[in-house]
């Protein structure tokens, strides 16, 4: 019975216009349009530091070599490991200070 009347109000369109006008409606998409067009500038930077990373670039050259024995792998392994440390901790530092803005 609930979920008939409230069909019935939602498929009102005089009821729907009345609801997009009242305020809370409005602040409502307000805020969400907002959090919607941050998270895509979040998503665009983030994947611009991902692209400009140098550990991304650093994993591709090596990915193209061929290995010549087990120690040359590890030290690329560690090179890659150092390189993506270094980056998460400017990563972290650069975080930090937006956050303090």
């Amino acid at each position: 019975m609930l979920a008939r009347l409230l069909a019935s109000l939602v498929n009102n369109l005089h009821v729907v216009e009345k609801l997009a006008e009242s305020r809370p409606i409005r602040r409502a998409a307000q805020i969400t349009a907002y959090a919607i067009t941050k998270a895509q500038i979040a998503g665009r930077d983030a994947s611009d530091r991902v692209l400009r990373s140098q550990t991304l670039r650093q994993v591709r050259d090596e990915a193209g070599k061929v290995p010549g024995d087990l120690g040359e792998i590890s030290g690329r392994l560690k090179r890659v490991r150092d390189t993506f440390v270094n980056e998460v901790k400017s990563g972290w530092k650069d975080g930090s200070r937006q956050v303090k803005k």
